[in-house]
């Protein structure tokens, strides 16, 4: 069964930039359309953003337009959230997610997740 491992989150500094991978493991994720989602601490996690299997279609959510852009290598089974132009507010736990539906965009429309990865941005 195939295993979602997100890497790249840290702290950084209101202005700068991370970029968060999404790999496979256990399996190919190329055939997966994969979703970006996050969650602040008392906060409902919240769509950021996904891409279709063949990084064909990207959507984000409004909060991450212009700042954030997705794609996949499916080559090197992973995915990517390059996040630029941080926030404060964008501080959360960042989770990939795997779903074979379409052009998902909410939590029940994805069947794998990832353990998620700490971002911190501050002021």
């Amino acid at each position: 069964q195939v295993q979602l491992v997100e890497s790249g989150g840290g702290l950084v500094q209101a202005g700068g930039s991370l970029r968060l991978s999404c790999a496979g493991s256990g399996g190919t994720i190329s055939s997966y359309n994969i979703g970006w989602f996050r969650q602040a601490p008392g906060k409902e996690r919240e769509f950021v953003g996904r891409i279709t299997w063949s990084g064909g279609s990207t959507a984000l959510a409004d909060s991450v337009k212009g700042r954030f852009t997705i794609s996949r290598d499916n080559a090197k089974n992973t995915v990517y959230v390059q996040m630029d132009s941080l926030k404060f507010a964008d501080t959360a736990v960042y989770y990939c997610a795997a779903t074979t539906k379409y052009m998902a965009t909410t939590l029940r429309e994805y069947t794998y997740w990832g353990q998620g990865t700490q971002v911190t941005v501050s002021s």
